[in-house]
């Protein structure tokens, strides 16, 4: 008997076929079919990305929409197959062009950036947080990887370290998706709701940042729908995930040992507007 068998039996369902449709990054996710129709089952080998399957379980207690959770156990999670549903779809490219379902979207980050607020305060503490990797320790590192030890922005940062502990002190942080992007979305089939899923990096932080995540791969239109419909944001988070986002994003760049393309953006940002980006997080500071 095999993992996926035995996450099966010890859920107490019955099956007369199990195909695996990926095995990524210690993951393994394959449909069930059986009597009661099609299901998904998500087996994760490795202890860390199991917080997924409590990361459901949070958000089914804060009403949160998710797929639909049929049993789970303590290293895998059923869930009711989307490709199979007669209401949703799995996200397509061209759901990033289309400003009703930008609107549909962004209810569900409101929803959960709304809920979530009480809930960081209360338990978030294990959460998931981006912002952990920045750190002296961490920028040290990219320094090293990039040979920019002199560089004028990193000056800056050290130059602006109280600014910038001020902000983050002041700034209310709440549950974040992290990881938007179509392959992660489902619709509804009328257009008239949408959702997430692949909960890995849910965790906690900026709400911002979620804005931010979303609008950069929607079309113009979309975003425009988009920022509309969530409304104002603050802009002290702005102004602090200015900074701190591409920091991040070069430190889980470098962390794989080859320097991803899409990691190049950021070394850009870091190069040419950190600087900028600092000046405008301690004005920003300094209004808050």
């Amino acid at each position: 008997m095999n993992a996926l068998d035995e996450q099966l039996n010890a859920m107490g369902v019955s099956y007369s076929d199990l195909s695996v449709l990926q095995e990524k990054d210690g993951i393994v996710v394959a449909r069930v079919a059986g009597g009661s129709g099609s299901c998904v089952l998500k087996y994760f080998r490795d202890e860390g990305s199991r917080r997924e399957i409590d990361n459901y379980r949070i958000l089914a207690s804060l009403g949160v929409p998710t797929i639909k959770v049929i049993a789970a156990t303590d290293e895998a999670i059923l869930l009711e197959d989307m490709a199979r549903s007669p209401i949703y779809r799995m996200g397509v490219r061209e759901d990033m062009e289309n400003p009703e379902v930008a609107v549909q979207i962004c209810r569900w980050y409101k929803r959960l950036h709304r809920q979530g607020i009480d809930y960081v305060a209360r338990h978030g503490e294990a959460l998931y947080d981006e912002t952990d990797f920045f750190t002296p320790e961490h920028i040290d590192e990219i320094k090293r990887w990039t040979g920019t030890q002199d560089a004028p922005a990193w000056k800056a940062l050290e130059r602006s370290c109280d600014a910038l502990g001020r902000a983050l002190r002041r700034i209310r942080k709440t549950l974040i998706y992290h990881d938007f992007y179509y392959t992660n979305l489902i619709v509804a089939k009328d257009c008239s709701s949408a959702m997430m899923f692949d909960y890995n990096l849910l965790g906690k932080g900026f709400a911002y940042a979620d804005v931010r995540n979303v609008t950069v791969s929607l079309s113009a239109q979309a975003k425009e729908a988009f920022l509309a419909e969530y409304g104002a944001f603050d802009p002290l988070e702005k102004a602090a995930d200015d900074v701190i986002c591409p920091v991040v994003t070069l430190y889980l760049a470098y962390r794989r040992g080859i320097f991803p393309s899409w990691a190049q953006e950021a070394l850009t940002d870091v190069q040419q507007n950190l600087c900028q980006n600092l000046e405008r997080l301690a004005s920003a500071e300094r209004g808050a």
